[in-house]
């Protein structure tokens, strides 16, 4: 098993190693350490990147540590988002929308059951600050890290910053996703 583009594309984001070269695979066994607390083992990671050519499966348990390093409560979580393909999202798909095409100042309107909406300014790259909040969590002038909005699916958000703090991982629209309109 190799982990799908949109999971490998995750694991960049959050340990901010781009997989090279096979040293990359250790930063990123000790990142997944360091946050998680569990170790996975670095032979592992470089099966599951596609560095080294092995037909094991891996165990539940490593895809857990895995998973919940992005974010995710489980292994199943993370791929109910993934739909479990070796396929990552793209510009020309219908409904979705990459976030690093987006032009700095652009405007995007997300909304989601019950009754959520949130207006959202990119700032550059995959940031973007929050002008507007109804009914979310998130809250006006939170800055947010985004890579992807895909309507009928979460949204995940990999950083929230309130007032220069770090609170982590937001997800929002589990139940039925979300939909979203370029202003």
């Amino acid at each position: 098993m190799i982990f799908s583009p949109f999971i490998q594309k995750q694991l960049k984001h959050k340990s901010g190693v781009d997989f090279q070269d096979p040293s990359d695979a250790a930063q990123l066994a000790l990142d997944i350490e360091t946050v998680t607390g569990e170790h996975v083992g670095v032979n592992t990671m470089k099966r599951l990147l596609g560095m080294i050519d092995d037909e094991r499966e891996p165990r539940v348990s490593t895809l857990n540590i895995v998973a919940r390093y992005l974010g995710f409560a489980d292994w199943e979580e993370l791929r109910l988002f993934d739909n479990g393909s070796n396929s990552d999202f793209g510009d020309d798909e219908e409904g979705v929308l990459v976030a690093s095409s987006l032009s700095e100042g652009c405007m995007l309107s997300i909304s989601y059951a019950p009754d959520r909406v949130v207006r959202l300014c990119h700032l550059r790259d995959e940031n973007f600050v929050v002008e507007h909040s109804a009914n979310s969590k998130l809250k006006e002038g939170d800055e947010i890290v985004v890579t992807h909005f895909v309507k009928g699916y979460p949204l995940l958000v990999s950083e929230v910053i309130r007032d220069g703090e770090c609170l982590g991982r937001f997800v929002a629209g589990k139940e039925r996703g979300i939909d979203f309109k370029l202003l």
